[in-house]
């Protein structure tokens, strides 16, 4: 955003030098990130000269174009070959000479060179206003007064004034500085109290506003109060749209606002003077001279002002005619047809109020991202819409001869009033961190002009304006004092305190800094999805409730509208992202919490671990030794993680939820410390995914509550070798892998070291109805000999009797 210092001595008296307002503006929380003297013309004319036409003939080679010499103060005058209609001998013009750049109103700077046209020499170009930035005709050269002096330079004879523009780094909370005069109340504030300003200020007169006629009424209806909570507007006639006076045109400049015509000109000016958007309607386009603001149904096509047809959502509020069609998005962009041109004589100027949220939800839906909407969607004063309505009367009235032609139209049926705030001296002065006294906590509130009232010696209300929309509690109160008081007041401590913290070992710091670290010393890359999610992107298949969700009113990017009820959904945008880049093979980790309601009040934040795994296990290599992920690559990098954490003992059962095609969960009694699975082909098409993911979801707080970190024991490894022996077992389906893993422990053997599940196998054809068939390994060592296969052959026939007898097993051979 940027601001004009002399705009803003408009309004107060800032008697310091450039540099010093600077920093009073970052000390008040409007950090400059850049100032600039600037010319209030670009280019600031420089080069430009004033010269006298002495002939003027017509081109001997082209019927359009004028063969002139001029003078421009030098021993010799210049020929210019000119193809202005209005050129002619004796007439004072501004010339630019070779070499010389010109900034145009519109398009790139170019450097004017020597050169032929058409045949003849010219040495510079007689220029036209639009061409040196100094207006919008192009209908011919310019023509100055006779008085002008030939040689002189241009910006001397135009007095071209410069300005300093701060460059302010504007936070989105902040709609009490969207405008000149907002800042220039922060600004007297701050230095009423730290600077013995006396004055305040100096607002813009409106007392000469008066309604001289009411020959040209309006009838305005608003429809939906939500959206549009102020509506006010009054009709003008006896307007001439013509260029603005040179003042108004070098305060826009000064801001990078491109001066248009006097009417649209002075809309822009209350913009950034009051931070109050305008908008002019031509009257006589307006049919029935009936103003509706309303909603139009789902699709309702409408042309914009850049010509582009758009289709209206069901939530876009528009302000319409008698007919009920659409002249402008509320708020946010006009329409074309209903604006005014160069034509118009009589216009229903509007100066509302509407609501933030519809507002960023419109602009975003249409990428429509206007000096009007950021305004709005901050959240605009609702109490400026007609003051800022009457000055932008005077100033038509001033400078297009305006006369009011109706009433005032103010509808306002609920209106918005001051917060009251309760401010408590203690909890101020403990975030201060300072003992700031009454009188001055006072003093700083009074000065931004809000009311107080005593409720206790300890306390005050406070009435907070309604420009401050982003003051709603004590501690943003607490800030506003702060900002004028002066953060650089608040001491540096030289000393650092601490308290002494017990408690149980791990902490919940020290495992994630164990889990972070293991995974990436294995080729792991940490990811850190958004909290927040659109609504649409969770699967139905997840069975996740709606009315568990946590929904957000969320202004900057209204399509994240609830914060995330499950982890799988947001790492799956993660690895689709990836996969968008190329990058195919991943193994992607995350810790954070998920959102939900409880019983529709409560809300439950659940801290997770989350690992991704997809593509190939290895890079790929000449020697074609690569694999592609599957559920045991996922199995592999939990089983390890649980190992590094401690926990050895789990009961495991088979998955039977939606994420999942397939997979394990490991658990103690009830509680659940991991599921890992192949993610469900449905919920990866849902993500736009169409390769296999294979998906971890831990429970951190079972992980941190079962953690053993300092159980951690080491043994040699054996110099013995293995034995592998696989069993394929049929079962009844509801037999889980853990009553398996029950039973071989029955077995009580001291060389069975491990078994695990390496294959689920499901038909009814082969196996029966009811059926399934599990693959499991066995895997046997002697720690102080050679087995002999007798010795396993021995206990794998009592480890089959044991199955056949605990889950009922067939051995599938």
């Amino acid at each position: 955003m940027k601001i004009s210092l002399h705009w803003l001595k408009d309004y107060i008296q800032l008697e310091m030098t450039p540099e010093k307002s600077g920093e009073i503006l970052t000390d008040i929380g409007l950090e400059v990130e850049g100032m600039e003297e600037i010319q209030t013309v670009k280019g600031g004319l420089e080069g430009l000269v004033i010269g006298e036409v002495l002939t003027c003939e017509k081109h001997p080679n082209a019927d359009k174009l004028s063969l002139t010499t001029v003078n421009v103060g030098q021993e010799e005058a210049l020929q210019i070959v000119c193809g202005a209609p209005n050129v002619a001998a004796g007439q004072k013009v501004v010339v630019a000479t070779h070499g010389t750049t010109i900034y145009p109103i519109e398009g790139e700077p170019f450097k004017i060179k020597r050169g032929k046209i058409r045949g003849e020499v010219s040495n510079g170009m007689i220029c036209a206003e639009d061409e040196i930035g100094l207006g919008n005709d192009h209908a011919g050269i310019m023509v100055l007064d006779e008085n002008a002096k030939v040689g002189s330079l241009a910006k001397d004879y135009f007095e071209i004034n410069t300005d300093i523009v701060y460059e302010i780094g504007l936070t989105p909370n902040r709609s009490d500085a969207t405008c000149h005069i907002g800042v220039a109340e922060d600004l007297a504030a701050y230095l009423k109290i730290n600077e013995g300003l006396t004055t305040g200020v100096d607002y813009p007169n409106l007392t000469n506003f008066h309604i001289e006629k009411t020959n040209l009424p309006f009838k305005v209806e608003v429809l939906n109060n939500e959206a549009c909570p102020r509506y006010a507007g009054v009709s003008i006639d006896n307007i001439t749209v013509k260029e603005s006076p040179q003042w108004l045109k070098d305060r826009l400049n000064a801001i990078d606002v491109r001066p248009i015509n006097n009417v649209v000109d002075i809309t822009n000016f209350i913009l950034h003077e009051y931070g109050q958007p305008l908008h002019a309607f031509d009257a006589d386009k307006v049919s029935g001279k009936h103003i509706i603001v309303d909603t139009l149904p789902e699709g309702t096509k409408f042309i914009s002002l850049d010509e582009k047809e758009r289709s209206l959502s069901a939530e876009d509020l528009m302000i319409c005619d008698g007919d009920k069609k659409g002249m402008c998005i509320g708020g946010i962009f006009g329409g074309i047809g209903s604006g005014v041109t160069e034509s118009t004589t009589s216009i229903f100027l509007e100066s509302a109020h509407f609501n933030a949220g519809w507002i960023r939800r419109s602009s975003t839906r249409h990428l429509l991202r206007t000096d009007a909407a950021k305004v709005f969607e901050k959240g605009s004063d609702p109490n400026v819409s007609v003051d800022a309505l009457k000055r932008a009367t005077l100033l038509i009235g001033e400078l297009a001869g305006g006369k009011v032609a109706s009433e005032l139209v103010d509808i306002y049926p609920e209106p918005i009033k001051e917060k009251e705030i309760e401010l408590h001296y203690d909890k101020l002065n403990k975030m201060v961190g300072i003992e700031i006294p009454k009188e001055e906590v006072h003093n700083i509130l009074q000065a931004m002009k809000m009311e107080l009232r005593p409720v206790d010696d300890s306390s005050l209300a406070v009435k907070v304006p309604t420009n401050k929309s982003d003051v709603v509690r004590e501690a943003d109160l607490i800030e506003e004092v702060l900002r004028i008081y002066g953060f650089n007041k608040v001491p540096i401590p030289t000393t650092v305190k601490s308290t002494i913290h017990f408690g149980s070992y791990p902490e919940k710091s020290d495992v994630i800094e164990i889990i972070s670290n293991f995974l990436v010393a294995n080729g792991f890359n940490e990811m850190m999805g958004l909290s927040l999610i659109e609504e649409r992107k969770i699967p139905e298949l997840l069975g996740i409730n709606s009315e568990s969700y946590v929904y957000i009113n969320n202004t900057s990017n209204v399509h994240l509208n609830i914060m995330r009820p499950e982890p799988l959904t947001s790492g799956l945008q993660s690895v689709l992202h990836n996969y968008n880049y190329q990058q195919k093979d991943l193994k992607l980790f995350e810790i954070g919490k998920s959102y939900q309601k409880s019983d529709g009040e409560n809300f439950v934040e659940t801290p997770f671990l989350t690992m991704f795994v997809t593509g190939q296990n290895h890079v790929e290599h000449w020697s074609g030794n690569t694999a592609e992920s599957d559920l045991y690559s996922i199995k592999k990098w939990t089983d390890w993680l649980l190992s590094r954490l401690g926990i050895y003992t789990y009961q495991v059962d088979e998955l039977s939820e939606a994420k999942w095609s397939y997979g394990l969960s490991y658990r103690r009694g009830k509680e659940n410390i991991v599921k890992f699975g192949a993610v469900n082909h449905e919920v990866l098409e849902h993500a736009d995914i169409k390769s296999q993911v294979f998906y971890a979801e831990y429970d951190l707080a079972t992980l941190v509550k079962f953690g053993q970190l300092s159980k951690l024991t080491v043994k040699e490894i054996s110099k013995y070798p293995s034995v592998k022996r696989d069993l394929a077992l049929v079962i009844d389906e509801g037999i889980a892998y853990s009553q398996i893993e029950r039973a071989t422990k029955k077995l009580k053997s001291n060389i069975l070291q491990n078994i695990s599940l390496f294959d689920i196998y499901k038909s009814e054809e082969h196996l029966g109805k009811g059926k399934k068939s599990y693959a499991i390994s066995m895997f046997f060592q002697d720690q102080t000999n050679t087995l002999k296969d007798k010795i396993v052959d021995k206990e794998m026939s009592q480890l089959i009797e044991i199955l056949k007898k605990e889950v009922g097993a067939e051995i599938r051979s």
